[in-house]
């Protein structure tokens, strides 16, 4: 068999998606922790509640905080710094979504203060704002945040924080 053949050949799919490929962009990224409890709920949100199909996505623990110094997070800053780049150069991005989330365990393992876990939340999200938009003039940066309650997850708008 030639390489030319092999290539040819294909294994029979383990799986089809029911879901049609779209080749359009929307410029768009979202950035929230990697926590799999989150995932689906993030997805119907950026879907559903932002309109924002096919977006791009930057999942990784504690999310946007790894953008904001924490030592926990040292080798995931430089990391995510550079995936979030390369998407705003090679797909155009215009906007980025920052979500938190309630009960997050990155936050559990850093030093908080005096401040609640909640607030330094609130602080890491316009801490990665005011990066991702220092180093990318022009772009959106919206922030949210994913709370648990009997059973649901709500999302909140925290872009006034």
């Amino acid at each position: 068999m030639t390489t030319l053949d092999h290539q040819k050949s294909f294994n029979p799919p383990l799986y089809v998606s029911r879901i049609p490929f779209d080749e359009n962009r929307i410029r768009a990224a979202a950035i929230y922790c990697s926590d799999g409890r989150f995932g689906e709920q993030m997805d119907e949100f950026l879907h559903a509640g932002l309109d924002l199909p096919r977006y791009d996505r930057l999942a990784i623990p504690g999310g946007a905080a790894c953008l904001c110094g924490h030592a926990a997070a040292f080798w995931q800053k430089t990391a995510l710094e550079q995936q979030l780049n390369f998407l705003i150069q090679a797909h155009g991005l215009k906007k980025i979504v920052l979500i938190a989330h309630d009960g997050c365990a990155f936050y559990k393992s850093i030093d908080t203060g005096t401040h609640t876990i909640e607030h330094q939340q609130a602080q890491d999200l316009q801490t990665a704002t005011e990066s991702i938009q220092f180093w990318n003039p022009g772009i959106e940066v919206e922030k949210y945040f994913a709370r648990k309650r009997n059973g649901k997850i709500l999302f909140e708008d925290w872009n006034d924080y």
